[in-house]
């Protein structure tokens, strides 16, 4: 296996966090050889960020992700900006709430999540939507052992705030299920 996933946003969605948790499950919890980097703006709230991660089995040999096979986008900028680079046959998973329009591409797999809406509705805190959309990812395309995952948000977030990140990826499994009975192929 050797997989490569950007999470791109902007700064206070939770965009770093979400690589941080999901490379901290495959390296930690996993035992999979993993690279996770990230990138934002000046800004640290608001500006454009992303933080890619590379999972594989094998030595990881460039610690770069040119090309993802997995882009989550939780901004329209951010969906603009790197849907095109996402790798043919690729998956672009969107939190539909903020990217309403998603664009064209090569990718085969259009995944809607309503993270941000899930996270303010159900939860009152449209920050843990990242957590949302972690916990569709991870449904959507088992990168990761789910209670790997969970042990790593428990190692990743503050003591107070545990619970209510675990409950908003719990729901994330829920909805990435669901959203693979409705995933989109694109033809584009």
């Amino acid at each position: 296996m050797h997989k490569e996933i950007r999470f791109s946003g902007f700064g206070g969605q939770g965009v770093v966090l979400s690589g941080i948790i999901l490379a901290r499950a495959a390296a930690i919890y996993s035992g999979l050889q993993v690279v996770q980097t990230q990138s934002h703006g000046a800004e640290s709230r608001g500006g454009a960020c992303l933080s890619d991660v590379i999972i594989s089995t094998e030595k990881i040999d460039y610690p770069a992700s040119d090309a993802p096979e997995i882009l989550v986008a939780m901004s329209p900028e951010a969906a603009q900006k790197h849907t095109r680079n996402i790798k043919p046959r690729g998956i672009l998973m969107i939190d539909e709430d903020m990217v309403t329009s998603p664009p064209a591409g090569g990718y085969a797999q259009l995944v809607r999540i309503p993270a941000t809406r899930i996270a303010q509705e159900e939860f009152g805190k449209r920050i843990v939507a990242n957590m949302v959309m972690l916990g569709s990812l991870v449904a959507v395309d088992p990168l990761v052992d789910r209670g790997a995952l969970e042990k790593a948000v428990q190692d990743s977030v503050p003591t107070d705030s545990v619970e209510l990140n675990l409950l908003a990826l719990q729901r994330g499994f829920i909805l990435g299920e669901s959203a693979k009975e409705k995933t989109t192929n694109n033809s584009a």
